[in-house]
């Protein structure tokens, strides 16, 4: 949901100016003249965030963990009959212990709303505190008069996604931690063992050991070009980055995420469980589905999954079912969009969608747990092939020569 500005005459054609909220502006331009007014003129309010006063003053941020907890207290706080108000002067004050830039956007947020503004408008300063998903949730709780619950919804829902994430997070540490172990025990070889050996080798004369003479090449390249191997690996890192930040790289780097070998399925699995939780979580909460989808897009993290939403919003805008266009689109297997028709069709799409949503929790899980027995032996081996490669190498030649000798 967005905010407008908007001027217009009424039936009398006397011109009125306000504000009004809307998904867009067509939605703004039908919900005025429901209220008999003609539109003359209209603006979309974009909410500004305060500057900071000082260098020196703290980012007004939070993590996704403080959020959720803020959110869980504040939902205590509101069923145990503690004014709105209160609760949110109560958690700024202890917030401003573990991170004073949160706690301190959280008493500006106090202010805000002691001055009469609403609590979902108040925290549109603060986007980098409060994301738009939260801002919504909040704006329908307010409306419906079901702020603890939308509240402890979003809890909920955050702190799935913290734990979802986390899992991620472990399963991808370990195969990259290895990776860099492996790579700096072959670079540490190459460089310091090798080059030890090298003039052993020189008077022992004769014709070396295919393999010896592979890894000195290796040991002779890497010496020569050490600078210029490292810089260009660099650059491309830091260029890859750039090219990830514009849209098609984005949507480019995120089609590869989702159809690579073995990660792909678990990227896919992901996208599929973020959806339908934060589409479920906004429709719970009173949400609408073209505001919901739009919400759902813009927080997908993954631009593949964005471009398609928006098709399907659209679709939807025009009178089609939300099931119609996802059919068709590769990401969503047949059995996710066959339960959101199901969902459709009976009136609990909410529900179908929360329990897609577990279930590709539970997919996930195991899958993480799958892929990281599977990757610790193939880094064990990988890690042994190639320091037991150098290590024959070297000795090779030595026991040769004690052949020789004998």
């Amino acid at each position: 949901m967005a905010k407008f500005k908007y001027t217009a005459r009424n039936a009398s054609g006397r011109e009125v100016k306000g504000s009004i909220d809307a998904v867009d502006e067509n939605d703004a331009t039908g919900k005025l003249r429901q209220k008999g007014l003609s539109v003359v003129e209209l603006t979309e309010a974009k909410a500004k965030e305060k500057k900071e006063s000082s260098l020196f003053q703290q980012p007004r941020k939070a993590t996704v963990g403080e959020l959720a907890l803020f959110t869980r207290q504040l939902a205590t706080m509101l069923s145990a009959g503690i004014p709105l108000l209160e609760g949110i002067e109560i958690l700024g004050e202890q917030t401003m212990e573990s991170n004073k830039g949160f706690g301190e956007g959280v008493m500006e947020l106090t202010d805000a709303v002691r001055s009469g503004g609403s609590f979902s408008e108040s925290m549109a300063a603060y986007p980098k505190i409060f994301p738009p998903i939260y801002i919504n949730m909040i704006k329908a709780g307010e409306a419906s008069g079901q702020l603890d619950s939308i509240l402890d919804r979003l809890a909920d829902y955050m702190e799935a996604s913290e734990k979802l994430k986390a899992e991620i997070k472990s399963a991808m540490t370990y195969p990259v931690v290895s990776l860099v172990m492996v790579l700096a025990i072959t670079v540490y070889l190459l460089l310091g063992v090798v080059p030890k050996f090298e003039m052993m080798f020189n008077s022992i004369g004769g014709e070396l050991p295919g393999l010896t003479v592979v890894v000195l090449s290796a040991s002779y390249f890497l010496q020569d070009h050490w600078g210029p191997l490292f810089g260009g690996i660099a650059a491309a890192f830091v260029a890859l980055k750039v090219v990830t930040k514009t849209e098609t790289g984005a949507y480019v780097m995120d089609t590869v995420k989702l159809k690579m070998p073995v990660f792909g399925g678990l990227s896919q699995k992901v996208a599929i469980s973020r959806f339908a939780r934060t589409f479920s979580t906004l429709l719970t909460s009173g949400v609408p589905i073209l505001g919901a989808l739009e919400i759902v897009a813009n927080t997908s993290g993954n631009k593949v999954l964005e471009r398609y939403i928006f098709e399907t919003r659209e679709t939807v805008r025009g009178g089609e079912n939300l099931s119609v266009n996802l059919a068709t689109v590769w990401v969503f297997p047949p059995m996710v969009t066959k339960m959101i028709a199901i969902g459709e069709r009976s009136g609990a799409l909410e529900t179908l969608l929360s329990k897609i949503s577990d279930f590709y929790d539970e997919q996930v899980e195991v899958m993480v747990k799958s892929l990281t027995s599977l990757i610790e032996p193939f880094m064990l081996g990988a890690m042994g092939l190639l320091v037991g490669t150098i290590v024959l190498a070297i000795f090779m030649p030595i026991l040769e020569m004690q052949k020789a000798l004998g």
